[in-house]
């Protein structure tokens, strides 16, 4: 007789395990300073922007995004009538697309509009950073700067608009997105450490040298080592302050008391955006503490002048101020005082380059304004006061003036920028190799600022006409020769009202 026998069945551990859940430490609105304005009045500026004719002020409307309801500009753009439609697109494109995009349909108009007024699509990019496994030779310095490095990043993905959008408590999902990154590094860390607690004292250093660097991923560590090590809570301290402070209160101030109309805070936000690029982008080194500066005396400076002969006319009267303090003493010692007139040159060169960058149109203005101040000043014509040209009837403000500080910055600003512009704007890379500048400049600014032989032309001609300085020919020019070699500008500090005479 057979038997037949059931096999045995194997054990099977039936886990009915959740999937791993982990705190959110970060919060958007715990990240931006309150703000609390009583009527957004810029919401329905925006509404009337879209609803009329500037083409700039519109896609700038679109770009910035400064109302709740994002529908509208979609929405407002298809009720427009379908030449106004054409027009705008048209404006928005080159000629070379016009053929193709008057093919398309009047919604298909409207979107391509939408799509070129608007920042590039946000691409989500996830923390690649990751703890080294234990017998690594990398010390806590090396850590944080790493992690530092992977931080700057991710910030580096969020759009200057972006910023300004969660300054305003509006909706902004790269920033959230990074924020949300840096939970991540807190997951990465807490998986980490509880993975291998003899890694906590190295760890304990690199939070000390993140102190100074990325106030989020710090935080990610300081909420880590506080949940693995829980006696910690009360020997590190733990920063309350909102992250992004150093840059959301300074854009909430621009909309504090009494701001500005909607199409002028856009123009300096065009303004800021490329200082944000320069800041914090194209840096090796990120400063997450000091407040971010939106201050653009310059640009209002342009902008409420009412000529380019009335804008010389301002920088002048700052500089002739700034300058009445300096001695023979200051330029001999290089004190505190010439350091801070060389970093107002450079400062003014700076936001030249930055308000020619944001607003091209500008650079016409500034061009007339250092023309026009220059007309009739060549070393060949050197009548020391010639108020009108045949050319323009205006004084010659800035060299007549002799204000050689702000002459030379804007020019210097203005180089920067056709140099910044080359590929789009007259680069020529097939002359005998050369890139040949747009002509943004007068000949004679361009001899007047030549930097050869520590400004050898600039300083011939300061040595007959001398006024406001161009300090650094100067002060090089004193170390290499004593006071014999700067006499001209040491008798205009002692006498500057007899030197113009």
């Amino acid at each position: 007789m057979s038997h037949s026998t059931t096999p045995t069945q194997p054990t099977t551990m039936v886990q009915n395990e959740t999937p791993p859940s982990y705190q959110s430490i970060f919060m958007l609105e715990s990240e931006i300073p309150v703000f609390n304005v009583g009527y957004r009045l810029w919401e329905d500026e925006a509404f009337a922007v879209l609803w009329a004719f500037n083409i700039p002020e519109i896609s700038q409307v679109i770009r910035y995004g400064l109302f709740r309801d994002v529908t509208f500009p979609r929405n407002s753009l298809l009720s427009r009538n379908a030449d106004t439609i054409e027009a705008f697109l048209m404006t928005l494109s080159v000629p070379a697309e016009h053929q193709s995009l008057m093919t398309l349909s009047h919604v298909q108009k409207v979107e391509e509009i939408l799509r070129r007024s608007s920042i590039p699509p946000f691409r989500e990019v996830p923390w690649s950073w990751f703890p080294p496994l234990p017998g690594h030779s990398l010390d806590a310095r090396s850590i944080a700067a790493d992690i530092e490095t992977e931080s700057h990043f991710h910030f580096c993905k969020i759009e200057f608009e972006e910023i300004v959008r969660a300054s305003l408590d509006y909706n902004a999902p790269s920033v959230e997105w990074f924020l949300l990154q840096h939970t991540a590094l807190y997951i990465h860390l807490m998986d980490h450490l509880q993975a291998h607690p003899e890694e906590i004292p190295l760890y304990l250093e690199v939070e000390k040298h993140l102190r100074s660097r990325s106030p989020f991923a710090r935080r990610a560590l300081v909420h880590c080592l506080q949940t693995v090590v829980p006696e910690t809570a009360v020997t590190i301290p733990d920063s309350k302050m909102p992250g992004f402070q150093f840059i959301a209160g300074p854009i909430q101030s621009l909309f504090m008391d009494q701001p500005p109309g909607l199409t002028t805070i856009l123009k300096v936000f065009s303004v800021l955006a490329v200082r944000f690029r320069r800041q914090y982008i194209h840096s090796s080194r990120m400063d997450w503490y000091t407040q971010f500066d939106i201050t653009i005396s310059f640009l209002e400076d342009c902008r409420n002048s009412t000529s380019a002969k009335d804008l010389a006319r301002v920088l002048t009267s700052v500089d002739e101020v700034d300058f009445a303090p300096l001695s023979r003493q200051s330029i001999t010692t290089g004190d505190v005082m010439t350091k801070r007139i060389a970093t107002n040159w450079n400062n003014l060169s700076l936001a030249v380059w930055e308000c020619c960058t944001a607003i091209p149109d500008l650079t016409t203005y500034l061009r007339d304004c250092t023309q026009a101040s220059l007309l009739n000043a060549t070393p060949q014509n050197k009548t020391k006061e010639n108020p009108t040209s045949n050319r323009d009837q205006n004084p010659q403000i800035l060299l007549m003036k002799r204000n050689y500080h702000s002459l030379t910055a804007i020019v210097d600003g203005l180089h920067k920028y056709a140099i910044s512009t080359a590929r789009s704007r007259g680069l020529n890379s097939t002359v005998g190799g050369m890139v040949v500048l747009d002509p943004l400049l007068p000949p004679v600014a361009v001899f007047l600022t030549n930097p050869a032989q520590n400004y050898a032309s600039y300083r011939q001609y300061y040595g007959q006409y001398p006024g406001i300085p161009f300090l650094l020919p100067h002060i090089r020019e004193f170390q290499q020769k004593g006071e014999s070699g700067i006499q001209p500008l040491l008798d205009y500090i002692q006498d500057p009202f007899a030197a113009k005479g």
